[in-house]
């Protein structure tokens, strides 16, 4: 008998009308799992309480999964999640659990259950995901079995919500994530130096979302900022705004102020798998 915890943290999946619009159904997503689940399956079902839109999650919920994870004595756990923070989600489980002892497979849809949409088929694919496949942290969504440390949302609508990026293995780091102030910061054009300056000096750590291979603005006053955030002990690692190809420090002239700063180069790095990595370090 194959033995399955389902954590459910809440999302569409298990959502009904409201009169303000969709609000978790009480016993939703446990009569879907009465159906679709196989014989030789037991299924163990944890909820959070109360069950959150994704949108709200926080290391402190991701702390929370790991604990049940690690904690648990069977075959596999199921992870139903919303999808506005799948990716980071993902990225985050991939970077505590280097080397999960089962698998962890994280399943959400675009559609609520018994709406003729994507959630029973996901879930059934998550179901039997949980029994097949090698231990590791994945996304069942779409047909497809994905892994999670490279997630990209790149639909906000579509039943085929996400693809995943290739990503290098991680150094061996702290397994929760604590207390610490971080964020996703992009640089853009005409970006005030004073406004960069004053969201990193509330951080102990950020991601920075650069131009192409690393490059950035030749503004003294946005370099000066990024110099006074690492020299006072605010790390930053840096990954490129476009999807594929990553950076190449030493590329161009106009990255040279990047790596002279003491900022960290992410590679081909997600925002979300940076920011996860970067977390953990400081953890």
């Amino acid at each position: 008998m194959a033995r399955l915890l389902i954590l459910y943290t809440g999302g569409t999946i298990g959502m009904v009308p409201g009169p303000g619009g969709l609000r978790p159904g009480a016993g939703v997503l446990e009569t879907a799992l009465a159906a679709l689940t196989p014989a030789g399956v037991i299924t163990t079902v944890e909820q959070f309480s109360p069950l959150i839109d994704s949108a709200n999650i926080r290391p402190a919920d991701w702390n929370h999964m790991l604990d049940r994870i690690e904690a648990w004595q069977g075959d596999a756990v199921i992870i139903v999640h919303g999808t506005d923070t799948m990716a980071y989600t993902g990225a985050a489980l991939s970077a505590a659990l280097p080397d999960p002892r089962c698998p962890v497979v994280l399943c959400g849809s675009m559609a609520p259950l018994n709406t003729g949409g994507d959630a029973e088929g996901n879930l059934a694919l998550a179901l039997t995901a949980a029994q097949t496949a090698p231990p590791g942290v994945w996304l069942a969504f779409a047909g497809q079995l994905l892994p999670a440390a490279g997630l990209v949302k790149q639909d906000s609508h579509a039943a085929d919500a996400f693809r995943s990026k290739p990503q290098t293995a991680g150094p061996a780091t702290a397994r929760r994530f604590a207390d610490r102030k971080l964020a996703i910061l992009s640089l853009s054009p005409g970006l005030p130096a004073a406004a960069l300056r004053a969201a990193l000096a509330e951080l102990d750590g950020a991601v920075l979302r650069v131009y192409g291979a690393g490059t950035m603005m030749q503004d003294p006053a946005i370099i000066d900022a990024l110099q006074t955030a690492t020299r006072t002990g605010c790390r930053l690692r840096a990954v490129s705004q476009c999807e594929n190809g990553g950076l190449t420090p030493a590329a161009y002239a106009a990255g040279a102020a990047l790596w002279s700063a003491g900022v960290e180069n992410g590679g081909t790095e997600t925002a979300e798998l940076a920011l996860a990595r970067l977390w953990l370090s400081l953890s």
